[in-house]
């Protein structure tokens, strides 16, 4: 499935016979049943493993939060379209290059099946890889024309019993209450209407919302809620498939190359990197010294949190200086502005001890001194995996080190304080979905700003929160659209009053 320094020409034969290795994918819909035969080196199959990881991960952000079908499909799109891209059979004749249908399903087909291997270990991964993965089927599923989704049904036996028309018409009755596109049955439109028998425990989801007949075991459905028998069928052999990759996995333990990055792949879903432009940020021209307070509104929790430790003690220690240095770093504050910041900040120490000890460090992270090494700030991932925060420490992330009584505290100071809310946060945070309870708090605090109607949904601020940094640049560029709003409509409002006057 990978190889290390070279690739082998000649494929594997059996019994004197070439077996072609090199599979081919006529279709972008994949129910993912036969494993990859052919090899890629190392660097793709992590690299291809973490891109869809990203994926699954805003995916599983999404069901914490509580996001409908077309929410889901809004916020996972644009990470589909950069790191798993399936383009239909149609874009070869826009001239596209020949190969790039197969290098996109080759991809998604691999990566598939490399997180199986790191998602088959226990129950609980197994469950949310299962419930992640068929998210994404439905979401392509439902993006595929008519044509693609009857090549799927009709190249696997499904089990699915047609009804005869006889039957359907002895059924008429019963079919005009629990199909749901049929609110005025007529017997040309039950005749348009295909319909299968299948066991009940395979529906129960069109069961619980009473949208199929139901009799002596069996459920009859129509083809045109066909969606929830394929969900069915994919997540069930999926489940079935992964224990049995949870038995051959042992075999692998004496890989030390694929191991490691397994081990990795299963510590959890990963959200989408965000890497901010340090050089230009949604803020243009950068940030002044003098103009950090007046942004600290716009901040998550874990910079709030450490900027008003610097006004109320004057100092930081060394953790929180690199956390909130880089992060001011990165909203555009320039070396010698952040000079200026940091001396200005502690106020109460002499200038000698100020330029000995913390000068450097600060010229440091901006890579002018030492190795000359540009830090990036610090993403989520980061910090939750850095030092725990001491008893007289601010750094470190609020949502996993706080109290609940601090937390609900903090959160209540930014304007939190809707009690449904505060339950969901404690929630997340109790199963430790920390990047979910930020986005929450980020979410709910820009519902409404300034009088404009929040813009999450149109784009901003759709993607779960991964970097204190995006956190800031969503709500800047947030405000920026409301002021454009108002801006607008205080024009009109004036062009108005001057067409009447």
């Amino acid at each position: 499935m990978f190889r290390t320094q070279k690739k082998r020409a000649l494929e594997r034969t059996t019994f004197g016979q070439e077996v072609e290795r090199e599979q081919a994918y006529p279709d972008r819909l994949n129910m993912y049943l036969t494993p990859p035969l052919s090899e890629i080196t190392i660097d793709q199959f992590e690299e291809w493993a973490v891109d869809r990881l990203r994926v699954l991960g805003e995916i599983e952000s999404c069901m914490f939060r509580n996001r409908n079908i077309r929410q889901v499909e809004q916020s996972v799109r644009p990470l589909l379209e950069k790191y798993l891209p399936l383009s239909p059979n149609s874009t070869n004749s826009r001239g596209n290059k020949d190969n790039q249908l197969e290098e996109e399903r080759k991809k998604d087909h691999y990566s598939h099946f490399i997180l199986r291997l790191a998602f088959c270990r226990s129950e609980e991964l197994r469950h949310r890889f299962v419930k992640a993965e068929s998210l994404l089927f439905r979401l392509r599923y439902t993006a595929a024309d008519a044509a693609e989704q009857q090549t799927l049904l009709s190249k696997h036996d499904f089990g699915w019993t047609p009804v005869s028309e006889d039957e359907k018409q002895t059924l008429f009755d019963k079919f005009s209450f629990a199909t749901e596109t049929l609110t005025a049955p007529t017997d040309k439109m039950i005749a348009a209407e295909n319909y299968f028998k299948v066991p009940f425990e395979r529906v129960t989801e069109l069961i619980e919302s009473r949208r199929v007949y139901l009799s002596k075991g069996v459920a009859y459905v129509p083809s045109s809620l066909q969606l929830s028998l394929v969900l069915t069928e994919f997540s069930d052999k999926l489940e079935r498939m992964l224990e049995i990759t949870a038995r051959a996995l042992p075999r692998l333990d004496e890989d030390d190359r694929l191991v490691p990055i397994l081990n990795h792949l299963s510590k959890g879903f990963v959200a989408s990197e965000y890497n901010p432009d340090i050089n230009s940020g949604v803020l243009g021209g950068g940030v002044t010294a003098a103009q950090v307070d007046s942004l600290v509104e716009h901040m998550p929790l874990c910079m709030r949190t450490m900027h008003q430790a610097l006004r109320r003690d004057h100092h930081l220690r060394y953790h929180g200086r690199q956390q909130y240095g880089l992060f001011l770093k990165g909203i555009g504050l320039s070396v010698e502005e952040a000079l200026i910041f940091w001396r200005n900040s502690f106020s109460n120490m002499v200038e000698d001890k100020f330029q000995k000890e913390y000068r450097y460090n600060i010229r440091h992270n901006y890579g002018l001194e030492g190795s000359r090494k540009n830090y990036k700030p610090l993403g989520c991932q980061q910090i939750l995996s850095d030092a725990a925060p001491g008893p007289i420490d601010h750094h470190g992330c609020p949502y996993r080190y706080f109290s609940e009584d601090n937390l609900v505290a903090s959160l209540e100071g930014m304007g939190v304080r809707d009690a449904s809310t505060l339950r969901s946060v404690k929630e997340d945070v109790r199963t430790k979905q920390y990047h979910v309870a930020c986005t929450r708090v980020f979410e709910i605090t820009h519902k409404s700003l300034h009088g404009v109607k929040s813009l999450i949904g149109t784009g901003v601020g759709m993607e779960s929160i991964t970097h204190p940094n995006l956190y800031f640049d969503r709500s800047i560029q947030m405000a920026k659209e409301a002021q454009k709003i108002e801006q607008a409509s205080d024009d009109n409002s004036v062009t108005a009053a001057a067409a009447v006057a």
